[in-house]
């Protein structure tokens, strides 16, 4: 049976306890963004330094740091983190460049003499977000500030908060180490805001990318139109899909790794063995008291947490399908299988070898991808998203000139568009030899009437 085709209800062994009707932005995360934003367009740097003192409780004179800075809080981190970020980057870059190479430029004839062409061309600047909070998110900077460089942005300017008043000296060191053209202590909307909208000290980017909490997807969400995103942002998603064979053990791992992130963590088992199932569910029981990130990993499992049953691996693809899901991990005897037979993931991690885990910290791959369901229409953040796709034509040849311009005013008129029409007219009469149907003068008093 294809993955699309109808299966049998699962056996739910453990279903969400929450609400799926709360999550997303409310009405005051909704209210509170746009204040801040039209604050910020109207008063620029002072607003900034206002919602920064508010907010972090961090108000300085200026939020960029300088060399002296980067160099002093360089030297504060440990050298094995300074190798590690190093390493784990080359990992990304290696990737996106490779991604780069399979964008090609061209250029066609499609007739003698009319010349079609294909550009990638990287955007001129972008701003990352890497995000504070309980936890410091150096992966984010790779993931955003290497991969533009690779793409070939020419200004990244990249903010990440304090963190209890802290600096996150190996944040910005990845920030930096990434190739950040401008690093700034600052988070929040007031940060997302000044980097679209531009203020005394700060300039606009035309693409904003990076993940946060509910307030900074909020602030992305409002300006997308004004500049660029990456993607609308939600709660981190781990789905895994499983037979007999897997380990029950790495599975509620493997589950809890992801439901940390925050409380509102979705993670899915679905299984072909009721039996797996079950010990999955006695082994998140006996982990999550010990685990030291309980107070955001219960709450998600407790509310966001499933384990369900199916009858056959199909089925399995078919329903994993149904969810879309951020983060797919497939833990069968044939894991290769999910390549052909699942749609709608935002990344794939195969076997048992492979963790999800990998993807949001070392392996290479953007960990910055779908969630909601937005899967089904879009992949994650990749050096394709710093480049647009531009085309540009040239002919040079008069008889080809010609030949579209008949057919142009044929076309155009078709579609009442007559001033479009005689754009191609005159190019025919000219190349052809022949004379227009108007002129100069009656294109002139026709315009009158």
């Amino acid at each position: 049976m294809p993955a699309s085709a109808t299966r049998s209800e699962p056996l739910v062994l453990k279903a969400p306890a929450g609400d799926s009707s709360e999550r997303g932005s409310t009405g005051e995360v909704r209210a509170t963004v746009e204040a801040v934003i039209a604050d910020i367009r109207e008063r620029g740097d002072a607003a900034v330094r206002e919602y920064s003192a508010k907010f972090d409780g961090y108000a300085p004179e200026s939020f960029l740091l300088g060399p002296a800075e980067l160099e002093e809080i360089l030297a504060r981190v440990p050298q094995q983190v300074i190798d590690d970020i190093r390493f784990v980057q080359e990992q990304v870059r290696a990737m996106a460049r490779r991604q780069l190479e399979s964008l090609q430029d061209f250029e066609i004839e499609t007739l003698p003499g009319v010349l079609l062409g294909q550009k990638n061309v990287p955007i001129q600047a972008a701003g990352a977000y890497i995000p504070g909070g309980k936890y410091p998110l150096l992966a984010s900077a790779h993931m955003t500030i290497v991969t533009a460089k690779v793409a070939g942005v020419e200004r990244v300017a990249a903010c990440t908060p304090l963190i209890k008043g802290e600096v996150p000296d190996a944040t910005v060191a990845a920030m930096h180490l990434a190739g950040a053209d401008e690093i700034y202590l600052l988070g929040g909307i007031q940060a997302v805001a000044a980097l679209a909208v531009g203020t005394e000290t700060i300039a606009p980017v035309n693409m904003l990318a990076g993940p946060g909490n509910a307030f900074v997807a909020e602030a992305k969400r409002q300006l997308f139109g004004e500049v660029g995103i990456d993607l609308f942002a939600g709660p981190t998603e781990v789905l895994i899909g499983a037979d007999e064979h897997a380990d029950p053990f790495i599975v509620a791992v493997d589950l809890l790794s992801q439901a940390e992130h925050g409380p509102d963590s979705p993670a899915v088992l679905i299984t072909t063995s009721e039996a797996l199932g079950r010990e999955v569910l006695a082994h998140i029981d006996a982990l999550l008291p010990g685990l030291p990130t309980r107070d955001f990993a219960e709450p998600a499992w407790r509310d966001w947490g499933a384990v369900l049953v199916v009858d056959t691996l199909d089925e399995a693809y078919a329903l994993a399908d149904e969810y879309a899901s951020e983060h797919v991990q497939i833990l069968t005897a044939e894991p290769r299988e999910a390549l052909e037979k699942m749609h709608h993931y935002g990344a794939l991690f195969l076997g048992e070898g492979t963790c999800v885990s990998y993807g949001d910290k070392v392996i290479g791959t953007n960990h910055v991808l779908p969630t909601r369901g937005a899967a089904r229409y879009t992949g994650g953040l990749w050096v394709g998203k710093y480049l647009r796709t531009v085309t540009y034509q040239e002919v040079v040849n008069e008889e080809s000139s010609a030949f579209l311009g008949e057919l142009c005013g044929r076309a155009a008129r078709v579609e009442r568009f007559e001033g479009h029409a005689r754009s191609g007219d005159v190019r025919a009469a000219k190349y052809r030899g022949g004379s227009l149907a108007w002129s100069e003068q009656n294109y002139a008093s026709e315009g009158a009437r």
